[in-house]
């Protein structure tokens, strides 16, 4: 898939999930959570089975340098998923009193992590 078709879905996506959020927010509909983010789950599994895949193309050419950096790209994506778990839980069932610390906890593990994860990857290729 090419580079435009690759942004423009992801943008679509994420127009569907904002539409949705917006309307939850505003109470015209009385969806689930878990309804609301499905765009974002869709999204995220696509992305897994695109991560994999690269994965076993990078096997099979011998290529295994770029493995650790498809596990980084599936770690992060997993600790995305398990965020809107998390926040889907918080909003869908507010008597077990999930702390908003323990709710965000993958993205404030996450985003210092992408943070240093860019500035590596900038400063290396700047090197080079």
């Amino acid at each position: 898939m090419a580079v435009l078709h690759r942004a423009l879905f992801t943008w679509f996506n994420l127009l569907i999930f904002l539409i949705l959020l917006v309307l939850r927010l505003d109470q015209r509909i009385q969806w689930n959570w878990f309804i609301v983010f499905i765009p974002m789950w869709l999204y995220d599994h696509i992305l897994l089975v695109y991560i994999v895949f690269n994965m076993i193309s990078h096997c099979k050419n011998g290529r295994v340098v770029n493995l650790r950096r498809e596990v980084w790209y599936m770690t992060a994506v997993f600790m995305k998923l398990s965020a809107q778990i998390l926040i889907c839980l918080k909003l869908e069932a507010p008597h077990w009193f999930l702390p908003a610390k323990v709710v965000l906890a993958p993205f404030w593990i996450l985003l210092p992590a992408l943070a240093v994860d860019v500035f590596v990857h900038l400063i290396h290729h700047y090197r080079y």
